[in-house]
């Protein structure tokens, strides 16, 4: 838990600012969040309140959030119980992850009462609790009792007596430092960063690891290292100069000889979790459209499997026809050739008249059994060149699903994945996933024309992101002269190097050819093949996935990835 009681200690001591502030809005932009707006000292303060299982915790904020047209029913409680009340404290339990914040309101005959809001900040179980003065649940955003929360005698449902959290750990404030080094030194484990966040309450392990770093001692819970620590965390709890930073991929907070500013902390878990959550909608929006483009891949390889199937069928279709035509040659003596019921032997003329025996049913005529396998044949001809031009076109899916997974592998913002998700959704092999959303010509322009932009021995090199850009770049923005780069029969970017009229040096060729490959699927190999030629020469068939074209009078050149923005 990065989010320790320490962390959220210094939280509150920053939120003292609000002490006197008069509580104007209140909103519930989603089922695990609330937002108040705070008038305190001529400022307008936003409180975040959010009781995700990952991202848990209480801070001010400074993004905005979207809210529902219709309130849920615990906004339009707290509203009506907190909206023009004044925040007269603001405090902890403990080392507890619980903060409670009293609020000074009116009651129903204008006498002035106390109400708390308990904000538990605890994982999965983080809930928002609001309390009348005697300390009963007015109502919650998570409603439960002991029924459907096993392991606990606690029951958060309005009416009932609020009970705190109870737990197994001890409070390291009540302890002496003598008191805490004894107990330590009992305990199993000799690791510090084990002792410590196991038997004290609102102290992760994460913090014990940086203070062990800060503090230059070893990780051994010996006296004097268990000495060090309990002083460092008592100067934590008790300083004002207190700083919090990014640490192992998340984040503790640390003592600072610098000023630092008045919401530090707070800010920094705004940052922090704003990036986050960002990443996780990105992370998530990525990893549905591509579960979304696998699925329609299984379905193309199925579909190809079929057809792979039924031109196994059609191998045999020439023997059909052989048999017709061998039947109708020998029509005048088949009743002499026939030696069983079922079929008659005849000499192959096709195979150095080796004997060849033809199935016959010997309820129709010769010339109506030769006519039933030229049917046949007809039939498996047919069904051939249908299956041919299914294949084909299947296989031209399967490339441009692969150019699409392509993109995805490399998008690295929301805004890329977007531009493959407005591609996808107006595609007709996605018509199962999407219904057909007809996005207006400004923003579809808008969106092609977020290319990369490079500059290579003085000429413009565009390249294409998506293939949505690869056909923009491609077919609208490149002139006839100008050059173009695609690597060899692997999946890559679009990139046009504008001549102005001029011919290239061979160097500055090698060099796009080069961004072509780093562009590619093949960025981190060497030696990729690079077709090039000018744009006149690249044309796009009628009907054909974006990004897919065709192109004549190509040269190829193998060349290593490179960037071009390291320099080439």
């Amino acid at each position: 838990m990065a989010l320790d009681g320490l962390v959220l200690n210094s939280v509150i001591k920053e939120l003292k600012v609000l002490i006197n502030g008069k509580v104007n809005r209140i909103y519930e932009p989603t089922s695990n969040e609330i937002i108040m707006s705070i008038y305190a000292d001529r400022t307008t303060y936003a409180v975040n309140i959010n009781t995700t299982a990952n991202n848990y915790r209480i801070n001010l904020t400074t993004k905005e959030k979207s809210n529902p047209y219709v309130a849920p029913n615990f906004c339009m409680i707290l509203r009506k119980y907190l909206i023009g009340s004044k925040i007269n404290k603001t405090y902890m339990h403990g080392l507890e992850r619980i903060v409670f914040i009293d609020f000074e309101c009116l009651n129903e005959m204008n006498d002035k009462v106390t109400r708390t809001l308990a904000i538990e900040l605890m994982g999965k179980y983080s809930n928002v609790i609001l309390l009348n003065q005697d300390w009963n649940i007015i109502d919650a955003l998570k409603k439960f009792d002991n029924e459907t929360l096993e392991k606990t005698s606690r029951n958060i449902m309005p009416g009932r007596k609020y009970i705190l959290p109870t737990s197994n750990k001890q409070n390291l404030l009540d302890l002496s430092e003598e008191e805490f080094i004894k107990f330590c030194l009992t305990q199993e484990s000799h690791n510090s960063d084990t002792i410590i966040p196991n038997s004290f309450v609102g102290i992760s392990k994460l913090f014990i690891q940086s203070a062990l770093e800060e503090l230059k001692i070893s990780n051994m819970a010996t006296e004097t290292n268990l000495s060090e620590i309990y002083q460092y965390i008592i100067k934590i709890i008790n300083s004002e100069n207190v700083i919090c930073r990014e640490y192992k991929n998340n984040y503790t907070i640390f003592l600072s000889d610098e000023l630092t500013d008045t919401f530090q902390i707070n800010f920094f878990l705004d940052n922090f979790y704003f990036a986050k959550s960002q990443d996780e909608i990105f992370k998530n929006y990525r990893n549905n459209l591509l579960k979304i483009i696998n699925g329609t891949l299984d379905k193309i390889t199925r579909k190809l499997d079929n057809i792979d199937k039924k031109i196994h069928d059609c191998e045999n279709m020439e023997k059909y026809k052989i048999f017709g035509e061998l039947l109708i040659a020998n029509i005048y003596r088949i009743d002499t050739l026939r030696t069983s019921d079922d079929f008659v032997e005849v000499e192959n003329y096709y195979d150095n008249n080796a004997i060849v025996k033809i199935p016959i049913d010997t309820n129709l005529s010769t010339s109506q059994n030769a006519e039933k396998y030229y049917k046949k044949y007809n039939k498996l001809k047919n069904t051939l060149e249908v299956v041919n031009i299914q294949k084909k076109d299947s296989e031209k899916e399967l490339d441009y699903l692969g150019s699409l997974i392509y993109e995805l592998d490399n998008a690295n913002d929301i805004d890329s994945v977007n531009e493959i998700y407005n591609e996808i959704s107006e595609n007709i092999l996605f018509n199962d996933n999407f219904k057909q959303n007809k996005k207006d010509k400004k923003e579809t322009t808008s969106s092609n024309e977020n290319y990369l932009r490079l500059t290579i021995d003085g000429y413009t090199v565009l390249v294409g992101k998506n293939n949505r850009q690869n056909d923009y770049l491609t077919m609208k923005v490149a002139n006839d002269n100008d050059y173009w780069f695609h690597t060899k029969d692997i999946h890559g970017s679009h990139v046009i190097l504008r001549c102005k009229g001029d011919t290239p040096k061979t160097e500055t060729l090698i060099k796009c050819a080069q961004i072509a490959a780093y562009y590619s699927k093949a960025k981190f190999s060497s030696n990729v093949p690079v077709d090039y030629t000018l744009k006149k020469y690249v044309k796009k068939p009628n009907g054909a996935v974006p990004g897919y074209v065709i192109y004549t009078n190509q040269k190829t050149i193998n060349v290593e990835p490179n960037s071009g923005l390291r320099g080439i």
